[in-house]
């Protein structure tokens, strides 16, 4: 993994564990578990907002889902391959997921033209709800009906469950090039979109 200076970075995040502070050789506290374990009914945990890039020759295979559009259709993860892919994991009534969706717009509407793909990945809402949360923030792009887990489970390696939400950059081999765990600054989502696109 590579370290920019606007990036946040935590050790052991792919795995949802927690960091180490090199400093002191002292654990720090899984900032996750603690709210999973604050039990104040929010129903989602928040991740921190920190950023993970993975280096080319450590992003391994490319991944593997398939999964149905709430329209009906079927896509797989084969058919992503030459497209810069990004997957936002998210549901209609987590906060961080409506604070995020008017620059997730933004950001599809800039680099579609460039050849990005962008997929949600709705891991709790039926279809109406779902939908409802689409026109009100006008999402151009489609979404993966997850209620069963299958995707989230297929991608449990980059997105920890119930950490929504949680968006992913996948290069054009479709391997995951970057994670944001938690609301996704749009600057930084938009400088990792752009990185995918020019290598």
């Amino acid at each position: 993994m590579r370290r920019r200076s606007f990036l946040k970075l935590g050790a052991g995040l792919a795995l949802g564990v927690p960091a180490v502070a090199a400093a002191s050789g002292c654990a720090v506290e899984d900032p996750l578990a603690a709210q999973a374990k604050a039990g104040d009914n929010k129903n989602y945990i928040a991740g921190d907002g920190s950023v993970t890039e993975y280096a080319s020759d450590q992003r391994g295979e490319p991944v593997q889902l398939e999964g149905a559009l709430f329209d009906g259709t079927t896509v797989s993860s084969s058919e992503f391959a030459g497209s810069v892919v990004v997957l936002n994991f998210w549901y209609a009534a987590c906060a961080p997921c409506r604070k995020e969706a008017p620059d997730l717009v933004e950001l599809h509407d800039a680099f579609e033209p460039e050849g990005a793909r962008f997929y949600g990945v709705n891991i709790r809402d039926e279809r109406n709800t779902a939908e409802a949360f689409e026109r009100s923030f006008n999402i151009p792009y489609p979404s993966f009906q997850d209620k069963d887990g299958g995707i989230l489970l297929a991608m449990t390696q980059f997105v920890p469950p119930s950490a929504v939400p949680t968006t992913l950059v996948l290069d054009r081999e479709g391997r995951v090039a970057a994670r944001i765990l938690g609301l996704a600054d749009k600057g930084t989502l938009k400088a990792l979109i752009s990185d995918a696109l020019a290598a």
